[in-house]
Order: C-alpha cells, then structure tokens, then sequence
C-alpha cells in the first residue's frame, strides 16, 4: 500500500448496528474506540463467546458480528 493511499477499513456488526475499524484492529482497542475499555462486558464475535483474556489478540474483520452485553445495576 502506498503512503499517499487512505488506511483500508472493514465493516462489521456492533450489537446489530453497522460499525467501521481500520483493518487488523485488534478486539482490545476497538472496544476502547467504542468505550467500553474500562467496563465489565461480556463480548460475543459471530455468535462464540470471547473470553477477556483473547481481546488483545484477537483481530477483527470484515463482516464479524460483535455483540456486547454489559451489566446493568439496579435497586
């Protein structure tokens, strides 16, 4: 690729929603972009369970489904 070339990005699926990430961004950083890097989440990628020790190393791409559950509190 050459420099004066735009970063390729890939689409995918962020809980139903279309979303848009440079290519090879790891699980890790894009839940950091989306907010989510502090929070106590559950992430599902094409419907399997991603344990939170995989995130740094798992890279996402095109057409994947991410869904994300977080906890909600109540009382």
């Amino acid at each position: 690729m050459k420099a004066s070339d735009p970063m390729h990005e890939i689409t995918l699926s962020l809980n139903g929603e279309p979303a848009r990430l440079p290519e090879g961004t790891p699980l890790a950083q894009a839940l950091e972009a989306w907010g989510y890097g502090e929070r106590r989440v559950a992430v599902a990628i094409n419907d399997a369970f991603a344990p939170r020790s995989t995130w740094s190393e798992r890279t996402l791409g095109e057409g994947d489904r991410i869904d994300i559950v977080a906890p909600v509190g109540g009382g």
